[in-house]
């Protein structure tokens, strides 16, 4: 069983959460805060395996929370996943350097909600082609136009099959995507996608399209 914690301060959107999460036979939601202080007391007598988290918050805000959040319980322990509505949320980037594992949209859908946190629980990261979209936006904005030669140099480690589904990962496709693509199974490809962020040093399939991108990896 998946044990969920849902942060955000607005109680209708933590009912939606709830209720779409709890209809799936593998996850509880084993905790809920309106903001990041009451977050980290539950979690401190809690044991939860993912945290959805807000960004925008009273009091401290889902960057600092998560920063917090990782000072005690690290990635293998306790995943957390961004909540953010893309476009007009600069912090999510952030919150992705401060430890948080991926980022979802606020109007996500039951099907893709509950796939990302069981994805996120076994180790990925919750990145949907809009997510991959607006985090390429952000990187280009920040990154040079001219890849960087050291990292394009951890990429060049790479089997050809590994960096090919990293570039199917920065086009925004997701595992069964790209294996129907292939022509391989899904967990192939979630086997080749982690072999390649190991090698490049990406915690997460976020961290592994920013890095990417900055060894001029494009979609």
């Amino acid at each position: 069983m998946i044990r969920v914690m849902i942060v955000d301060d607005q109680e209708m959107i933590r009912v939606g959460l709830r209720t779409m999460l709890e209809a799936h036979p593998d996850i509880e939601v084993a905790a809920e805060a309106g903001d990041g202080l009451l977050a980290l007391r539950l979690l401190a007598k809690t044991p939860v395996d993912v945290v959805l988290m807000d960004i925008r918050m009273p009091g401290i805000d889902g960057v600092e929370t998560t920063r917090r959040i990782r000072r005690g319980h690290p990635a293998e322990e306790v995943r957390i996943v961004v909540l953010t509505t893309f476009d007009h949320d600069e912090n999510v980037f952030a919150a992705l350097r401060a430890g948080a594992n991926g980022f979802l949209g606020k109007g996500v859908g039951p099907a893709e909600l509950t796939t990302s946190i069981l994805e996120v629980a076994a180790g990925g990261g919750a990145l949907t082609p809009a997510a991959t979209a607006a985090l390429i936006d952000h990187v280009a904005r920040d990154a040079g136009s001219r890849p960087e030669p050291e990292i394009a140099r951890l990429f060049e480690t790479l089997t050809p099959r590994e960096l090919e589904i990293v570039e199917a990962v920065v086009s925004g496709l997701d595992n069964a995507e790209i294996a129907a693509l292939m022509s391989v199974s899904p967990f192939t490809v979630k086997t080749h996608a982690n072999r390649a962020m190991t090698k490049v040093g990406a915690r997460d399939r976020a961290q592994l399209v920013t890095l990417a991108f900055r060894a001029g990896i494009r979609p």
